[in-house]
Order: C-alpha cells, then structure tokens, then sequence
C-alpha cells in the first residue's frame, strides 16, 4: 500500500532557481527508502518540504504534489498541516544537539507531545515516556527521563530525538543522516533500531544518507539525487547489481572494499554543480565520462532503460549492467 507519493515536487528558491526540480519518489507503507546523494543534491530540503518545514521564506514550493495517505499536504491549512505534523509525519532531524530543547528534561519533551496529540495527563505521558525510552534502548529509562540533554552522550540523544518522534506514532519517518557523527559502533546501533522499529511498529521510512553502505545494509528501495534531479530509483538489490546511471555507478565505486581490496580509492572527478551554475541539459554532464552533445543541451527523461530491468534510470547513455559492487547483506 502506498502511504506517501511525491510527483513532479519543484522547489525553487528567490531567483527562481529549481534546487529541486520535478522529483517524484514513493514510499509503500513498511518500506525503508534510501534517499542517497553528495551535499548538496535536495535530499533534505525535499523532506523539508514533505514535512512543509522549508528553511527561509526566500525557498518555495512552485509546483508538484506531495501525497500522505492521499490527502495533498500542500492544499492544506497551516493549523491543518500542524495537526499531520509529528502525528502522520515525523522527522529525525542531523543533529539532535540543536533540536532538543536544552532547558527540558528528554522526559519533558517526550511528554509534551503525547499531551498535544493524545490528550493524555501528565501523569500518563510520563509513563509512555518512559516506556518509549525503553523502546528505543536508553538504559534505566526512569532515571533517564528527569536527565537533560547535554546529560546524554551523542548515541543517546540521537535515540531520544527517535523516542520523540515515535510519541507522535506517525506512519512516516524520516531520519535525517542519524548517524552523522556518532562512531561505528553507535552507527550499527542506530541503523539496526530504525530497522527493529520499522518490524515491529510497521513505520515506513526515508533514510537520508550520502553512505550507499549504509544503504545496502538497511534499507529496501533507492533513490539516488543529484544536482536537485532523481537520476536513478528502484529495488536496492537490483539497482545496487545493475546500476546504469553513470553517477550512481560511480557512487558504488567510491565505497572502500570491506576486505580483500587494493589499489587507490576510486573518486568522482569534479565537483557537485551550485545552485547559480546548474548546468543546462543533464546535470551531471560535466562530470560524465560518457557525456554527448545531447547531454549537455537536453535533460533525460526517467525510464526504464531495459526491458528486463524495473529500476528508472535518466540517462541518455545508461551503463551497461555488471555484477554488483555491494552485496546489500542485511543486519544479523
């Protein structure tokens, strides 16, 4: 079942410039989709957008739609829109130091959401705050709910932020790069829970990420951005095998060997392309070692670029398939 369909999303900023330009993504309810690109390529801002939190007043959403249940969260009122807002949708934000209040208690701040939606007394709303906290693998979670922020360490905020997003119980959750900074161990941790809680609660997710391995080991459909434009979509394990975009093939190459590798890094040559400088044509032309003419004056279509291919490619010359670079091994 489809819980979330973005069609055509065009954000454009004061100038006029289309920072994301006509994306169109879906989300199936229980599924996990990674949304994959360097700096810079509108992965958060369209999440921005889906959440109708758009950072500035210069940055507008100039056309599209952007579906949750059917119901276009762009047609609605901001009171409207306000009540769908951590209720239906939440969001994971990058830094949970900056957007957990440094003056409440976790406790405090998950509470205050289960009284706002849920209507539940103070004593209630402790009690799933508590029990939330417990959800998300925060030790001793009754103590904990009385602790402040800069009281946790950076893996413990970062499952706080979760347990404040979860008290809204929304179908759709987006996690911002929610493992930014934290090391490896803590990575895997957080990774593994967004996947316990997608089995056990039926969440469906956006994970926003630049890392293909995180990708492959969490998450069940991709979609790769650059430049503001989706250039690939599709079932992970086939689009990790059979990449034919040129910039997620290359993607797939910059990710080190987890063993057995040698030789030099491999890196994309260039650099992703600034808003005021977008090239005209296919964005990532200037970078494309089998770039053409066409490329450079006019914008591939999405389309599947075989017949026995189901992912969406927008290429003009897509790659010829190969045997995959990942292998997608899931968690234990």
């Amino acid at each position: 079942m489809t819980l979330l369909q973005v069609a055509d999303l065009t954000i454009v900023d004061a100038q006029g410039i289309a920072l994301v330009d006509r994306l169109s993504l879906t989300l199936n309810a229980g599924d996990i989709l990674g949304l994959v690109g360097e700096s810079g390529s509108g992965k958060t801002l369209s999440c921005r957008a889906m959440m109708r939190l758009l950072p500035g007043e210069k940055l507008k959403v100039s056309g599209g739609e952007i579906r949750l249940n059917g119901v276009d969260l762009l047609s609605l009122s901001d009171k409207r829109m306000t009540a769908i807002r951590g209720r239906e949708i939440g969001m994971i934000f990058q830094n949970p130091a900056s957007h957990l209040n440094p003056v409440m208690t976790i406790g405090q701040q998950i509470a205050e959401s289960r009284r706002l939606h849920f209507a539940a007394n103070r004593r209630e709303a402790r009690q799933q705050a508590e029990a939330l906290l417990r959800q998300v693998g925060i030790p001793d979670p009754q103590r904990r709910l009385d602790n402040y922020p800069h009281e946790f360490s950076g893996g413990m905020r970062q499952r706080a932020m979760i347990a404040v997003a979860l008290a809204c119980e929304p179908k759709v959750l987006i996690a911002d790069e929610p493992t930014t900074a934290l090391d490896v161990t803590v990575q895997m941790q957080i990774l593994r829970l967004l996947g316990e809680l997608r089995d056990r609660l039926g969440i469906a997710i956006i994970l926003i990420t630049h890392d293909l391995g995180v990708v492959a080991q969490t998450c069940d459909r991709i979609a790769v951005m650059y430049g503001g434009r989706l250039c690939e979509t599709g079932d992970k394990r086939q689009l990790l095998a059979q990449a034919q975009h040129p910039y997620t093939r290359g993607l797939i190459d910059c990710q080190p060997a987890s063993e057995g590798g040698s030789g030099r890094l491999v890196t994309l040559p260039g650099q992703p392309p600034v808003a005021a400088h977008f090239p005209t044509g296919c964005r990532f032309h200037p970078r494309c070692a089998s770039a053409t003419r066409q490329c450079q004056q006019v914008q591939p279509a999405m389309q599947s670029a075989t017949p026995t291919c189901s992912h969406l490619t927008a290429c003009h010359h897509p790659l010829p398939m190969r045997s995959p670079a990942i292998t997608g091994r899931e968690h234990d």
